[in-house]
């Protein structure tokens, strides 16, 4: 049996509270920080197959075997969780994404970040992620 990939998006809503969700299943979770968010949205994965065996009807096979959630979160949401959970600093992740702490201030009160600078926040956050991982590995 091959290890099915399951696809979740991760929000923060307006209310600083962050949201999971499955981009083709129908499951999904919440919580005041990310990890209790993805744990919640594992905990109604395990209450539907619970209910669906006592009740008697079908749930997707994938929660019969090994299966994988990628996260994707938007780079706003990742700002916010870093800096707000002080992390991060904004002069941090000024030299991770090469915009100044200015900007990046704006993009965490409301200011959409063109595509392009949302790029650059990717690659700074990428970069630290190579960085680490080289030095874990």
């Amino acid at each position: 049996m091959t290890m099915t990939t399951i696809n979740a998006i991760i929000e923060r809503a307006s209310d600083g509270t962050y949201a999971v969700f499955c981009k083709d299943e129908i499951f999904s979770g919440a919580g005041a920080t990310i990890e209790e968010a993805k744990k919640d949205m594992m905990d109604q994965m395990a209450f539907y197959k619970e209910t669906a065996i006592r009740e008697g009807f079908k749930y997707p096979d994938f929660l019969d075997g090994e299966f994988e959630i990628v996260y994707t979160i938007d780079s706003i949401s990742l700002l916010k969780y870093y800096v707000g959970s002080g992390i991060l600093s904004l002069a941090g992740i000024e030299k991770m994404s090469g915009i100044n702490q200015k900007q990046l201030w704006a993009y965490l009160h409301g200011t959409k970040p063109r595509k392009a600078q949302e790029d650059r926040i990717r690659s700074g956050f990428g970069s630290l992620y190579k960085d680490l991982n080289s030095i874990f590995a």
